[in-house]
């Protein structure tokens, strides 16, 4: 937690730094783009080693998460049930985070203000086709797929693999625990790696500020308005379909969901509110044996914050650089981000890492994306309570459909004893 926290005070510090420098170097040198341009390496240097990331990354945290699922045939009407629930309130993430930021347009504040040797002139109608879209999920070589970084081709064979090793059983539990070993290692690669944020910060915003100066920032609180206006519409709609199912006890819910959602909240990690959620869940009244699968899928498979934010601030950085996509693009986009937003629970700023792989796949340029670093922490506080209460929600309903529900004001008891 101490080091979480200094890290977010030196990319405040970054941030505060670049404003600084960079409002000094728009006013007072000569050539303010020379300087915005050698900033750029730092840049350049920090989306690299997100990029060196990912891959591995993908492969190894959705493996272990789709192999511990267990075998189809015995996880059977639950796991359909659960995963069917996680499908429509990804659609619906993603939908409303795509339905905002278009009908905002946050972005256009920004629009001639971008670094022009990173911008695109326009995105060519056929630079993913769904056609192109469709062939190019399946890789002729996974090795290949790596070493280029193809990131759905990596999701496709990861989510081959992991039934596979779920459907071998006993003699795949060596491998699967080996590729835990390896998300793992490569989490702690990643806060290796989120150790340069600061410097990309302060480069990103220097640079910026340098070029425009500080009439730039104005957007950045527009944006985050907008976007914390469309958590509280992300989360009036999980409470009213949980209402739908749950009646009047989904305000119990709530009630149970607040200490874990304001944990989440002021660490902005869903991970850290894992056990406080899972308690509070069981003392709402749902048995264990269902908190206990569906509760850590959702933490993998139901990131309903996250989602939003990635359509959100896909689209934002796209508006930036004047990219105008159409309508089947978008909604391209929406599915590409329905299976790479999947298996990165746990990942520090695993949206950033998520953005990164997408916007290359529409050519959008992925410096973009350091816009919104010097701010992620407090737009990830966000997204982390919204998770939360997006996995509370589906975990009751489900609970609900298979009737492990209970009510302990009125039996006097409580579910079965939580997990340690």
């Amino acid at each position: 937690m101490q080091k979480k926290s200094r890290l977010t005070t030196y990319i405040l510090l970054g941030l505060a730094l670049g404003i600084i420098t960079g409002y000094f170097a728009h006013d007072h040198l000569e050539n303010p783009l020379g300087f915005a341009d050698t900033l750029s390496l730092i840049t350049t240097l920090f989306l690299r080693l997100i990029k060196m990331i990912i891959a591995p990354l993908v492969f190894s945290t959705l493996v272990v998460g789709i192999a511990r699922m267990g075998d189809a045939s015995e996880v059977g009407r639950i796991g359909i049930k659960t995963l069917g629930w996680f499908f429509l309130a990804s659609v619906m993430s993603l939908s409303l985070g795509l339905i905002l930021v278009n009908l905002f347009r946050p972005g256009d504040a920004l629009l001639g203000h971008m670094a022009a040797t990173a911008a695109k002139a326009d995105l060519a109608t056929s630079s993913l086709t769904l056609k192109d879209f469709v062939t190019h999920l399946v890789p002729s070589s996974i090795v290949d797929g790596m070493a280029k970084n193809e990131i759905l081709q990596i999701v496709i064979f990861s989510l081959f693999f992991g039934s596979a090793a779920a459907a071998v059983g006993a003699k795949a539990n060596p491998l699967v625990d080996a590729l835990d070993g390896v998300a793992h290692v490569m989490l702690k690669v990643t806060g290796y790696v989120m150790k340069f944020a600061p410097f990309a910060v302060f480069a990103a915003v220097a640079g910026t500020i340098a070029k425009s100066g500080l009439g730039v920032l104005s957007t950045y609180g527009v944006f985050m308005a907008e976007f914390y206006f469309g958590i509280a519409l992300l989360w009036a709609l999980l409470i009213f379909i949980g209402f739908l199912f749950l009646k009047g006890r989904i305000f119990q819910l709530m009630k149970e969901m607040r200490s874990p959602a304001l944990l989440a909240f002021s660490t902005a990690s869903s991970e850290a509110a894992y056990p406080k959620t899972l308690e509070g869940l069981e003392r709402f009244g749902v048995r264990n044996r269902i908190a206990a699968f569906v509760l850590p899928i959702g933490y993998s498979f139901n990131l309903d914050g996250s989602m939003m934010y990635c359509t959100f601030a896909t689209v934002f950085i796209a508006q930036a650089y004047g990219i105008e996509m159409s309508l089947g693009q978008q909604m391209t986009m929406m599915m590409v981000l329905m299976l790479t937003s999947k298996g990165m629970a746990g990942v520090p700023r695993a949206s950033l890492v998520v953005i990164a792989a997408t916007l290359s796949q529409f050519n959008i340029p992925e410096a973009g994306m350091l816009l919104l670093l010097g701010i992620d922490h407090f737009l990830d506080m966000a997204r982390s309570a919204t998770n939360v209460i997006g996995n509370g929600v589906a975990t009751a309903v489900v609970a609900k459909w298979e009737g492990e529900l209970t009510d302990p004001l009125q039996t006097g008891e409580l579910a079965d004893k939580p997990l340690p």
